[in-house]
């Protein structure tokens, strides 16, 4: 993979249980706030009441599109999107005649909360078809076009939990490639019985507040949200005389093909989607400030991942701030490349959240508090069931 020019990040917008807003977030990641507790939204026969990062607040709240009749996820991302666009100093005039692209990564807005059709037609009924007509105007990246009158390339990632930084990933590349003046890139995702269910019988869920990277780690707590990344051409950036808050330097995306859940124990995709990643930003490892790893807390992913980072950055910090907002699934990768953009403003990363005793098989082990950082680059990664992996180089700086 050749070295990529850097694509200009002028805005962004970040939802979570963290906060309802990318400062929020930060706020909470900085304090050590979590918002771990048992589903509100929906119930469960399970007997254990095991504990999600989920957005609460009063509906009335939610942003209404023009079409009020779709999943909870594209209304999370409508939210993320306006965000990311005050951000960036865009308002809906400025995009049109624009080439706007839109690039969104999902798994759950995808298809599991029909599951009152679904049970209907097993039972012999008969049912309206109004559910899977609401699910056909629920893609989320063509909600966000269809919203903001965007007729630029329209693609939903749909590739489990690398899906947020794949979508980045591919966005970045439309500006590269010239196809795009402006993209709207990220993910979302929201809570529900389906994934709540099918994550327990898989035994890879805590049944208390995670603990990414801890010696008694259980497994991971599900999570909702959104976030949005405004990408910009250079031209149109100059000429509208806006500065950029980061760039994206480097993308790389990798198979391993291991296994359907489990990553490869030696990291082989992982080690590989690093290694682009980092050739196409020209960047070196002891480039790194920091990384920001997928650290789902199972026993699996973070044993993996900590030999990866142990033997390709060696004394690098690192955080899994799935601590703060839940592995929110296919929003998790774009959710923490805005919170990794965010860390390298401000110029510390928190604390690895959950973290009590350290892991001695991992032979690496996070931040345990807050953390001055001094260099402007940083990696956001992710693992995802199917053996995906995917990661992004990124910085303040786009030289």
């Amino acid at each position: 993979m050749k070295r990529g020019a850097p694509v200009a990040i002028s805005g962004m917008g970040c939802l979570s249980a963290a906060g309802m807003s990318l400062e929020e977030n930060m706020t909470s990641l900085f304090a050590g706030k979590r918002h771990a507790a048992p589903p509100e939204r929906f119930t469960s026969s399970h007997p254990s009441r095991y504990p999600v990062f989920e957005i609460l607040r009063d509906a009335s709240h939610e942003r209404t599109p023009g079409n009020k009749d779709i999943l909870r996820t594209c209304r999370l991302g409508l939210l993320a999107a306006d965000e990311a666009l005050r951000d960036a100093g865009l308002a809906p005039e400025d995009l049109t005649g624009a080439r706007v692209g839109v690039c969104m990564g999902t798994t759950v807005g995808s298809t599991m909360t029909d599951e009152g059709f679904y049970r209907n037609f097993r039972a012999g009924m008969r049912p309206g078809m109004a559910m899977i007509e609401r699910f056909l105007r629920s893609n989320p990246a063509s909600v966000i076009a269809r919203e903001f009158g965007l007729k630029g390339p329209c693609h939903t990632v749909v590739n489990a939990c690398s899906s947020g930084t794949d979508a980045i990933g591919i966005g970045a590349s439309w500006i590269r490639s010239g196809i795009c003046d402006i993209v709207i890139a990220g993910g979302a995702d929201e809570l529900c019985r389906v994934t709540y269910n099918g994550f327990i019988s898989l035994m890879i869920t805590d049944d208390s507040p995670c603990r990414p990277f801890d010696r008694d780690r259980k497994g991971l707590n599900l999570g909702e949200g959104a976030a949005i990344l405004v990408l910009e051409s250079d031209r149109i950036l100059e000429k509208r005389k806006k500065r950029a808050r980061g760039f994206v330097l480097g993308y790389g995306s990798a198979c391993d093909g291991y296994h359907l859940t489990a990553p490869s124990p030696e990291g082989k995709g992982l080690r590989n989607a690093l290694a682009d990643a980092l050739r196409e930003s020209g960047k070196r490892a002891g480039d790194i400030a920091f990384i920001n790893a997928h650290g789902t807390a199972t026993r699996d992913n973070d044993r993996t991942e900590a030999k990866v980072l142990a033997d390709i950055f060696p004394g690098t910090p690192f955080l899994s701030t799935k601590g703060y907002t839940g592995h929110t699934l296919g929003a998790a990768g774009a959710i923490e490349a805005a919170l990794t953009i965010a860390c390298l403003e401000a110029g510390m990363i928190p604390a690895n959240a959950g973290l009590v005793t350290p892991d001695p098989e991992l032979g690496i082990a996070p931040v345990i508090e807050n953390t001055n950082i001094s260099k402007p680059i940083a990696i956001s990664d992710s693992l995802a069931f199917g053996g995906h992996n995917a990661a992004l180089v990124l910085g303040l700086e786009g030289a």
